[in-house]
């Protein structure tokens, strides 16, 4: 019982994590990096996302509710808003 509550938490708190990277670096790569070129570079997803599940996997590890698989969403949901952001910078959003 015990064990299907504590995966619906961390269930939801991935979630929250999932949607709070998305939302934030869009708004962040269309908002400050609006004039960097670098940002532009079909690599930049990857790398952005790729740093973020780095730093966030030791420290996701410590916690007791979720697991590895948060860090990776984090970093998914990092790229995927990078992307978001760099198109929405191109069609003048």
């Amino acid at each position: 019982m015990f064990g299907f509550i504590g995966g619906i938490i961390g269930l939801a708190i991935t979630g929250f994590v999932a949607l709070t990277a998305f939302g934030f670096t869009r708004e962040y790569v269309r908002s400050r990096l609006r004039f960097v070129d670098a940002v532009r570079h079909p690599l930049a997803p990857w790398l952005a996302g790729g740093a973020v599940a780095l730093i966030a996997a030791p420290v996701v590890a410590l916690l007791p509710i979720v697991g590895g698989g948060t860090a990776l969403i984090a970093g998914a949901a990092t790229a995927m808003g990078t992307a978001s952001g760099v198109k929405a910078i191109r069609s003048g959003d």
